[in-house]
């Protein structure tokens, strides 16, 4: 077997295998979603999920100028950081602007929960509590059963 053969068959196993490891890591990724208060939604009744998604929609399409802006600032510090001489102060103001956008879009986001959950059921705020203890990297108590 010539040296090249071997060469390309060695390149070609290598990504195949790269590829069958990518894929598996991508299928295993989605069956596990993160937690956090918006993925909790879809852990709640049909129309109480529908309220929900909805109400961050409005929130989404309200901040569209910020998330903008957001986007808007993470590329002109891409930019930055391409450039032969960096401006460390134009960076720092770009990725400030993107990081502000990025709180105040949050924090938007998280008033709308703080509404629904007021306005919401006992068990709704119970799933939404379970997702943030999730994303905190604890595990929700067992629940309690009615006697």
């Amino acid at each position: 077997m010539s040296p090249r053969l071997v060469a390309a068959s060695l390149v070609l196993n290598v990504f195949l295998i790269g590829a069958v490891a990518g894929g598996a890591g991508w299928l295993i990724g989605k069956s596990n979603p993160g937690y956090s208060l918006e993925s909790a939604g879809g852990r709640l009744p049909a129309a109480d999920r529908k309220v929900f998604r909805q109400a961050l929609r409005d929130v989404r399409r309200e901040s569209r100028d910020v998330i903008l802006d957001g986007q808007a600032a993470r590329r002109e510090a891409a930019n930055l950081l391409q450039q032969p001489a960096l401006d460390t102060n134009a960076l720092a103001a770009a990725l400030e602007r993107a990081r502000n956008a990025d709180v105040t879009v949050r924090t938007r986001i998280e008033q709308r929960i703080i509404e629904f959950a007021a306005s919401g059921s006992p068990e709704d705020r119970r799933l939404l509590a379970d997702a943030l203890l999730r994303r905190a990297g604890r595990q929700p108590p067992p629940a309690k059963k009615s006697p």
